[in-house]
């Protein structure tokens, strides 16, 4: 468990919240249920008490082994750009703090999320807010390798930044479907939109530069 994680949501929170999603508005972010989930979803539940004044800024924070949860606009965009439909059939590759994962999940997309961080995936599975979500999984494993046994994915979200954009996931994506992904690009990484074709494979529309944690193969039991 997160030490000294908040489980209040007052209607501080709620105002903090309605905040963020104007400012995420500004920011060019159009899609209402993406904005929905964010005014609902309480980010300073995933996050330490002591960044509970500042959880609903613009920005990313640090959590366990050294990873993040992303910055607000961030979810927003790749969850815009995924087109949720409800009953969506979907693979996130980073489960991290969970919080991507419970926006997907809150509009009712059926969410297999996957972490490599043991201690991370740990803490999620005793996260009391997450049991809100029947419709989210998540899994210990190597996200390189997809998850061939829930194979075919309708969508697939990536939420580290990749050296390059994995086969074996492409093979894992349904035809017509879209991945997400930031690949690496320099010293940041440009957010891919990836649909799959019927030959197995792909076309790609480059969109805008980001700064996320590295892809890392295989599993970190530390």
């Amino acid at each position: 468990m997160i030490k000294g994680r908040v489980y209040t949501d007052t209607f501080r929170h709620k105002g903090l919240r309605q905040k963020l999603v104007d400012e995420l508005k500004k920011k060019g972010i159009e899609s209402s249920l993406a904005l929905d989930a964010i005014n609902n979803i309480p980010r300073h539940f995933f996050l330490d008490s002591a960044l509970d004044n500042i959880a609903y800024e613009d920005r990313a924070f640090p959590i366990a082994a050294n990873q993040t949860i992303s910055q607000p606009y961030t979810v927003a965009y790749q969850t815009q750009l995924l087109d949720i439909k409800k009953f969506d059939k979907i693979l996130e590759v980073g489960t991290g703090s969970a919080y991507q994962a419970s926006v997907l999940a809150y509009l009712g997309a059926r969410v297999y999320s996957i972490e490599r961080q043991k201690e991370l995936f740990e803490n999620n599975k005793k996260f009391q807010y997450l049991t809100k979500f029947p419709n989210l999984k998540m899994i210990f494993g190597d996200g390189f390798a997809g998850l061939p046994t829930f194979a075919p994915f309708d969508k697939m979200i990536i939420t580290c930044g990749a050296p390059f954009v994995p086969p074996k996931l492409i093979e894992q994506l349904k035809v017509g479907g879209i991945m997400i992904i930031p690949v690496d690009e320099n010293n940041a990484q440009r957010m891919l939109k990836i649909v799959r074709q019927e030959d197995g494979t792909y076309t790609e529309e480059k969109l805008d530069i980001f700064s996320f944690v590295p892809m890392l193969e295989g599993k970190n039991i530390s």
